[in-house]
């Protein structure tokens, strides 16, 4: 794949990770395998409240074609074929739901040195049309996204960004949802690892007036462990506290709760990730 910007999805990735990612209140336990043959299995069980769920999931790779099979308690089956340079410079994802094959979906992602263009279309009769698309550098890249509903005959979004990125930093600022609100964030890495960050996001909501700003950030108490925390200016605080038991295995303990409403339970998430 060529070395030029991301995708549209990109933009803004890194500050979203660093405040959402890992911020739980299940709890979910996750064991994965690896066969000889090059086929990873993974099972997932999930508990939220008094209602369980759970998955297993397939991956297979075979040269620049990978297949993900995951099926869950509901007895949905969901198919994913990746398909890396069938044309230079492109990857095309085809994925199938059943029984719920409307939401079967078809999607090509084309990366060049100067930009890159996803088209992703919904297979089915009255299908979704998303079209996204990024030109720049590594460095600064802007972008736009747009989604076509060919029944109605209307965008159903439409979306632009603009991301600058240094080896230490990340800034961007992001036009969304019709253009009735912008969200600007900023990420500083403190380590050369990057295990070790500071974020802040600024989030502006035009239609009913309101302004968020969050800041959070990571630390590595040492290689084997990282906490993580964040704040709002509505008086949210969530904290979370990751721990390696061995090679690859996991602990995360998330908690979060309203420094406003102190009399209100706070909300706890664990989950367990175990790999060979």
């Amino acid at each position: 794949m060529s070395k030029g910007p991301g995708l549209f999805s990109e933009i803004g990735k890194k500050s979203k990770d660093l405040l959402t990612k890992d911020y739980i209140s299940d709890q979910k336990f996750t064991v994965s395998t690896y066969s000889d043959t090059g086929v990873a299995i993974t099972s997932t069980a999930v508990k939220n409240g008094g209602l369980s769920t759970g998955d297993l999931a397939a991956q297979y790779k075979y040269g620049n074609t990978l297949l993900d099979v995951k099926v869950d308690t509901a007895s949905n089956i969901t198919t994913t074929f990746t398909f890396t340079d069938i044309v230079p410079s492109t990857k095309t994802i085809a994925s199938c739901k059943l029984p719920d094959y409307n939401s079967s979906k078809l999607e090509v992602q084309y990366f060049h040195q100067h930009g890159t263009l996803t088209t992703a279309v919904a297979l089915n009769q009255s299908p979704a049309v998303d079209l996204s698309a990024t030109i720049g550098t590594p460095t600064i890249s802007f972008g736009a996204e747009a989604g076509y509903e060919t029944t109605s005959g209307k965008f159903t979004k439409y979306t632009a960004g603009v991301s600058v990125s240094k080896p230490d930093s990340c800034a961007a600022i992001i036009l969304g949802d019709k253009g009735d609100s912008i969200r600007a964030s900023y990420v500083h890495h403190l380590d050369q690892l990057k295990k070790s960050a500071a974020v802040g996001e600024i989030t502006r909501k035009f239609s009913i007036n309101e302004n968020t700003f969050t800041v959070g950030g990571s630390y590595a108490i040492d290689h084997l462990t990282v906490v993580k925390a964040k704040l709002n200016n509505h008086g949210k605080l969530g904290a979370v506290l990751q721990h390696e038991l061995v090679p690859k295995s996991i602990l995360t303990l998330s908690s979060e709760f309203d420094t406003k409403a102190l009399d209100q339970t706070p909300r706890f998430g664990l989950a367990l990730a175990l790999k060979p």
